[in-house]
């Protein structure tokens, strides 16, 4: 059990950090910066880990039923509607906000969805994940509050307001996002048993799986992320801006961020492996994604996002990321009741 948790938390150490080379692009609209990393991350990582690390990765697609299959690719189609409507919210709102906002939704929703295939657990343990979302949920209202309260003090001067637009659009879009985005975590359940014996089937160490199951996922996913910047890179004319002396600065920036971002999620099947069939995909996947939105707030405080806000500000979002930390240790303690 405790393995499966470090693993969760390093999973979410992982997702908090892999957009911060975001900053560090040049010469980028959003839609170029985002088109180029949802690219390397969907279709060129899945591919090369899959294919360089799983024995028989071709077999192993093949030995996936066509219902599981088709399920796990309908719920990652949605996943990927919701991950590049995460990447607009960011771009509103911030990082540390954009993160509280949509994360905070997918563990309240997508941390319950995995009962629907694996069947609810014991009351006591039940009771115990409910309480430890609620206390999360408070510490999502507290982060949102702190981002609105953020937006006052910095006014005119703010200059993710000059780029991205409005709190409540950003707020608006990272909820919807994230209602979307849980279709990860159902994927994931639906999936990780079937894709698990196919991969020992071919010799091949049971965690490559996690390898698998997120190869279908992230490719599913990618599709309908494609086609959204494909059009948006044509409305605006922007294909152009991917012509800068920057590019290969660009490209590095945008690779880092596509494989922190897969390796974070292969890290979080595992941990929901570990975790156990029963409980894994939704303890796992509330202690990830916990883990990550306190690792985004901390990286936004050190990027100096919140340089400007009030001590009312700060306030509401400390009470926010301890309200996290207490609900991730209550789910955490959870899987050792079942």
């Amino acid at each position: 059990m405790i393995v499966g948790v470090l693993f969760a938390i390093l999973a979410g150490l992982l997702l908090g950090l892999y957009a911060l080379p975001e900053k560090f692009t040049k010469d980028y609209e959003f839609e170029n910066t985002w088109s180029m990393f949802f690219a390397i991350n969907t279709f060129v990582v899945p591919n090369v880990a899959a294919f360089l690390l799983i024995d028989g990765f071709a077999d192993v697609l093949g030995a996936i039923p066509g219902d599981v299959l088709w399920k796990m690719i309908v719920f990652s189609v949605l996943w990927g509607i919701g991950a590049m409507m995460w990447g607009k919210a960011i771009n509103h709102i911030g990082l540390s906000l954009g993160f509280a906002i949509f994360i905070g939704t997918i563990i309240l929703v997508g941390s319950l969805l995995p009962f629907i295939k694996v069947g609810f657990p014991p009351t006591n343990v039940l009771l115990t994940i409910l309480g430890g979302l609620a206390v999360v949920l408070v510490g999502v209202i507290a982060n949102g509050k702190a981002g609105i309260i953020r937006q006052k003090d910095e006014a005119s001067e703010d200059s993710e307001n000059k780029k991205g637009g409005s709190v409540v659009t950003g707020i608006i879009i990272a909820i919807v996002g994230g209602l979307l985005a849980t279709g990860f975590s159902y994927a994931n359940a639906e999936g990780a048993e079937i894709i698990n014996e196919a991969v020992v089937a071919k010799g091949n160490e049971s965690w490559k799986s996690a390898i698998a199951i997120m190869y279908i996922i992230y490719m599913a996913g990618g599709v309908a992320i494609a086609l959204y910047f494909a059009q948006q890179l044509t409305a605006k004319k922007l294909w152009g801006k991917f012509k800068t002396p920057h590019l290969g600065n660009n490209l590095l920036m945008t690779t880092i961020m596509g494989v922190f971002n897969f390796a974070a999620s292969v890290t979080f099947a595992y941990a929901a492996f570990r975790l156990g069939q029963k409980l894994g995909g939704s303890v796992g996947y509330a202690i990830f994604n916990t883990a990550c939105v306190v690792t985004a707030i901390v990286s936004g405080l050190i990027t100096k996002e919140w340089v400007k806000a009030s001590s009312k500000a700060k306030n509401f979002l400390y009470l926010g990321l301890s309200c996290m930390v207490v609900g991730i240790i209550i789910i955490a303690y959870s899987n050792t009741l079942g």
